[in-house]
Formats: C-alpha cells, structure tokens, sequence
C-alpha cells in the first residue's frame, strides 16, 4: 500500500494522473486508459484511498453561475490565531484560508456576489487585524494535477537534460 512518495509506481500515477482529470470515471475506464483490468485498477484505487493519498472526490462548481461574481484574496496580517479560525468558520464566502509565513499571517480566498457583498466580508477581517484585499480578474491555473514528487523532479530533470 502505498504510504511513502517512494513506494509509488508508474502505474500509480497514472491512476492519480487520470482521477485528477475526472473523478467520475468508472473503474473499467480507468482500467482501460492505464492499462489493467478493472479489479486491479479498482484495488489500487482503494489502496490509494486507504492510505490516504486519496482523501476525497468532489464536484468542481462554477462559482459564478451560483451568484458569486467576484472571488478575492485576503491577506490578514498579523492576529490572533484562534480569533482568525474562528471567523472564518463562520464566514462561508471563505473558499480556501492558508496560514503563512511572512508579513501576512493568513491568505483568504473568498467569492462573493457583489462589491457591496465584498466590503462586508472584509470588514469582518479588519475588525481583528489590517487587511489588503485583491479581486481576482482570472485564474489561467487552478487545481493542477500533481504527481508524487519525486517521480515529478525526476520527468523535469530528464526534460531539461534533453533540452540541452
């Protein structure tokens, strides 16, 4: 089972290559595309989730068609950990909220419907500590598939060497 970057194989990532592109998939498609039956693919899969390299499937929304026509970033500056935690547990327009190095202590992805809508979100954050909010215009890269790391340095290295 793997539990380790280095207890991965080819075929693995391949797995995880091809869950990340679609999540529905079925498991004798799966096989088919990576080249095992479907209960090999299918024991693998488990393993992968066992293990906990798999934690979960999700559906990838359109935020835009739900009502939130603007995602921002939030970068909090220094506060109260605890306090910061527990505002945005209570602040559903937070998406994603990272904890970081840095002259900011937290970055806060949030969507909201409006800018009326932003201003109250962000007011919540500066009540606790200074704040500077950025609106997302696009986003040319999100939620890029990853591959084990090592295996992943390794096709970069082999890349740039036959470049050269």
């Amino acid at each position: 089972m793997p539990t380790e970057v280095s207890e991965f194989d080819a075929c693995d990532d391949r797995i995880l290559a091809e869950l990340q592109r679609d999540a529905r998939i079925t498991m004798a498609e799966l096989g088919r595309r990576v080249h095992l039956s479907q209960p090999a693919v299918t024991e693998r899969v488990r393993k992968l989730e066992s293990s906990g390299v798999i934690k979960g499937y999700r559906a990838e929304l359109d935020l835009t068609k739900l009502g939130y026509g603007i995602r921002a970033i939030i970068r909090v500056a220094r506060a109260e950990y605890a306090r910061v935690v527990k505002l945005i547990e209570q602040t559903p327009e937070v998406i994603n909220a990272y904890n970081v190095t840095g002259e900011d202590s937290w970055v806060l992805e949030i969507a909201v419907i409006d800018v009326r809508h932003l201003d109250v979100v962000v007011s919540k954050f500066c009540l606790l500590s200074p704040t500077s909010t950025s609106i997302v215009l696009n986003a040319p890269r999100e939620n890029a598939p990853m591959l084990p790391a090592q295996r992943e340095r390794a096709a970069n290295s082999t890349l740039k060497a036959s470049k050269k």
